[in-house]
């Protein structure tokens, strides 16, 4: 279980968990590649990930090769090729909510004609010591890439995104989604409806579907939906509840 066979895992179905990772910290990746997790996601989209911490933490998940995706700032071709050349699994890519954007997304993440630049002397081609055709093979057995859906119409052109060549799975984010229908709380008609739809989209394509869940209660309640994959939390609500139960602990009389 490692890099070479997630992607394998995450398209034949497997309940997978993962996190959030905000911390910009070697030790945290170090930490969870312990924890039993079948995955993490280093958030640079929410969480002051610079070039050099997501290049030091990629390096050491490909050491300990514990699949590490990175959730990027935006579908921008620079931000997707320096994640992928670090060594990321893969990528999530926030607001696509047209097939055009996942279309796109997929083709910088791969190459191949206008998609992503090659070179083999990167850490994830193995710096220089491996024949093109193998790198290639790699790329294309590897990588994975996720589009989120936090608009609503991202939904409506969901069979389109969710059918784009090279998307890999769809990401409801329960939170924006919920927003952008303007809802106070991810407990609302218009997400479940969506949800559904996302679902039997993601079905028909034959791709992963994806969310993010604040506890396992929530994953068990909207298994109901088809989600294989979950990512749950983050490294810092976690540490926040067991920093909250150790004081709970003492300070009960």
């Amino acid at each position: 279980m490692g890099f070479a066979d997630f992607k394998a895992r995450m398209a034949s179905g497997e309940r997978l968990l993962g996190t959030f990772v905000k911390t910009p910290s070697v030790e945290i990746v170090e930490i969870l590649a312990k924890s039993g997790l079948d995955f993490i996601c280093l958030d640079a989209e929410h969480a002051p990930w610079d070039r050099m911490r997501l290049d030091a933490c990629l390096a050491v998940a490909r050491a300990l090769d514990f699949p590490t995706m990175v959730r990027v700032p935006s579908g921008g071709v620079d931000d997707i090729l320096k994640v992928m050349d670090a060594g990321a699994v893969g990528i999530v890519v926030p607001h696509v909510d047209s097939a055009e954007k996942a279309r796109a997304i997929a083709k910088a993440a791969r190459f191949g004609h206008g998609g992503r630049g090659f070179a083999g002397s990167t850490r994830w081609a193995g710096y220089a010591t491996r024949p093109m055709a193998e790198i290639l093979e790699q790329s294309r057995t590897e990588t994975v890439v996720i589009a989120q859906i936090e608009e609503p119409e991202g939904v409506e052109d969901i069979a389109g995104i969710a059918g784009a060549e090279g998307v890999d799975g769809v990401f409801i984010g329960p939170a924006d989604l919920s927003v952008a229908y303007g809802a106070t709380s991810v407990d609302n008609d218009e997400l479940k409806a969506a949800m559904t739809k996302v679902g039997e989209a993601a079905r028909k394509a034959g791709v992963a579907y994806v969310t993010w869940v604040p506890n396992a209660h929530a994953a068990k309640a909207w298994e109901g939906y088809g989600f294989n994959v979950f990512v749950m939390g983050s490294e810092h609500a976690w540490m926040l509840a067991g920093a909250r139960a150790a004081v709970a602990g003492m300070r009960e009389e």
